[in-house]
């Protein structure tokens, strides 16, 4: 790859793809994110919250990236101080309790593909996830973006992959699916809730914006990033209606389409890319916090922070998050916190920037 294409890639496609990497997580993957708020609404229903959520996260990112690069934020704090002033902290806050929130429910869901997989104690798929995590956080931004580019190829691959083979084996069942009766009351609000607790992805992969070089580059990043998030989930829930309504209940419904196949060779493949899926999720988002602090960090001492603190930071993050994991679980972790941390990050995130941040941004 040349430097000219290497550098587009970066500016373009690379936001989008760490967007991607910090909402595509434990419930998305496994699907339960999607059972959780869309499939309430029926196929039809869930498939038109996933449109609108879609068109959220592409102006909510176009609107963060342009911001960003206009004050120089390539960290959430940073930005927040921008947007917010002196009340950035309550954003601190809010970001602390949707980390161990969502590294909880990255643990619960490694715990449940360990077991589901391998017949493994849940927590032994929750420190293989933890210590995975900490391995990559640890080496910094070069080590970040070469897993989000990977993880990425592999993780397309494979869904498009299963959307194949899903066809072949169910694809019958998947039109019967979205004719059922099923309410479409509620779509909106699932397709809003969804969206609002996810986009916070948008300031937390802000260290690889530091490739844009100008505000239209950041606006087309922000825009693809949308459809590049969603694009996989789409695919994957519609072949979720051919088992619907059973399905909504399920803590994996991965796992169910998965036994559907017939084939236990693609089993483990999916298995391992929703592993690799947690691991570039988490640590995106432990990454953010490494940033932050090593923000801070050059600002008072005047140098960078080594590998073996953003190691040691992002290990004594996940202790806390396992116990949290093994305590509730992937469906109450979902189905709970998730709803409320969507009206916190509204209140101090979305509504901010789309009332000021975008003054600031249109004004001359």
């Amino acid at each position: 790859m040349s430097e000219a294409r290497a550098n587009r890639f970066q500016r373009y496609l690379l936001p989008g793809f760490a967007f991607k990497a910090v909402v595509i997580g434990g419930g998305y993957a496994t699907g339960r994110e999607l059972a959780e708020f869309f499939l309430p609404s029926g196929p039809w229903g869930g498939l038109a919250g996933m449109i609108l959520a879609t068109i959220v996260w592409s102006v909510v990112c176009a609107a963060t990236f342009a911001f960003a690069l206009k004050v120089g934020a390539y960290d959430y704090r940073t930005f927040f101080q921008a947007l917010l002033g002196p009340g950035w902290i309550a954003f601190e806050i809010a970001y602390l309790l949707f980390v161990i929130l969502i590294l909880a429910v990255f643990g619960a869901a490694a715990g449940a593909i360990g077991a589901a997989t391998f017949g493994l104690p849940p927590i032994a798929g929750t420190l293989a996830l933890a210590a995975a995590i900490a391995l990559f956080a640890g080496f910094g931004n070069a080590s970040v973006e070469r897993l989000f580019k990977w993880v990425t190829f592999l993780l397309y691959g494979v869904y498009a992959l299963f959307l194949l083979l899903a066809l072949s084996a169910f694809g019958d069942a998947i039109p019967a699916g979205f004719a059922r009766s099923g309410t479409s009351d509620g779509w909106a609000l699932g397709g809003l809730t969804y969206a609002s607790y996810n986009v916070v992805g948008a300031v937390v992969i802000l260290p690889v914006l530091r490739h844009l070089t100008r505000t239209r580059e950041a606006v087309a990043a922000g825009l693809v990033a949308g459809p590049l998030a969603m694009a996989p989930a789409i695919l994957f829930f519609a072949c979720m209606a051919a088992f619907y309504p059973g399905i909504a209940d399920e803590t994996l419904p991965s796992d169910v389409m998965l036994r559907a196949l017939g084939a236990p060779w693609f089993q483990f493949l999916f298995q391992l890319m929703i592993f690799a899926a947690l691991l570039e999720s988490g640590t995106g988002a432990v990454h953010a916090v490494n940033e932050r602090i090593a923000a801070a960090w050059r600002v008072r001492r005047g140098r960078d922070l080594s590998h073996r603190a953003r190691a040691g930071l992002a290990a004594a993050l996940l202790i806390g998050c396992i116990f949290v994991a093994d305590r509730f679980g992937l469906v109450t972790l979902i189905g709970g916190g998730y709803r409320a941390l969507a009206w916190t990050i509204f209140a101090i995130y979305l509504a901010p920037l789309m009332t000021v941040g975008l003054y600031r941004l249109l004004r001359r």
